[in-house]
């Protein structure tokens, strides 16, 4: 069921709005590399070599009205385009902008079910010759200071029904890895 539910998400990664048709762009940046670029060994699965510290993460630009953050880390590329939840994080403070490497989540923030079924933070673990993935960090503003509804074992795909019309706006970022 949660395969079924994991490959739905896909199709729920898209944009979700709280009903308007374009959403507000918040700016996302990290110090442990350039959007679009790959991410460094320290980030990936420890069981493919890596440390499996999450990035450093920062964002700006949220509209008036943010009651607080979600962050997504979806691999687009993963089980032939089904893709793979490496991060879900949903009730961060309006107050934190920024997450520092391997940091831990703010008081209240509340981390999902990764794909690998265990939660917090994942790292990339691409099988050994396949093209370069790419993982898609979303940082999304939410008109609501929490999603009572999310605890460390909601999936991907219940976490992303659970945004379905909080989002106020929203912003990636892009890294790749290759093994």
């Amino acid at each position: 069921m949660r395969q079924v539910l994991s490959a739905l998400c896909l199709i729920a990664w898209l944009p979700i709005s709280a009903g308007a048709a374009t959403l507000p762009e918040i700016h996302v940046s990290s110090a442990s590399f350039a959007n679009g670029t790959a991410q460094p060994r320290s980030v990936a699965f420890a069981a493919c070599g890596g440390g499996d510290i999450s990035p450093q993460l920062s964002w700006r630009g949220a509209p008036a009205g943010t009651k607080s953050f979600a962050l997504t880390e979806f691999d687009t590329d993963a089980r032939g385009g089904a893709g793979f939840w490496h991060w879900l994080v949903v009730n961060i403070p309006p107050s934190v902008t920024s997450l520092n490497a391997g940091a831990a989540l703010p008081a209240g923030a509340v981390a999902g079910l990764t794909d690998h079924g265990l939660p917090g933070y994942q790292g990339p673990c691409p099988p050994v010759g396949d093209p370069p993935h790419h993982y898609i960090f979303t940082i999304s503003a939410l008109n609501v200071a929490s999603l009572p509804s999310i605890t460390q074992d909601s999936t991907g795909a219940e976490v992303q029904m659970a945004l379905r019309g909080h989002v106020i706006a929203q912003g990636t970022y892009t890294g790749t890895y290759v093994r």
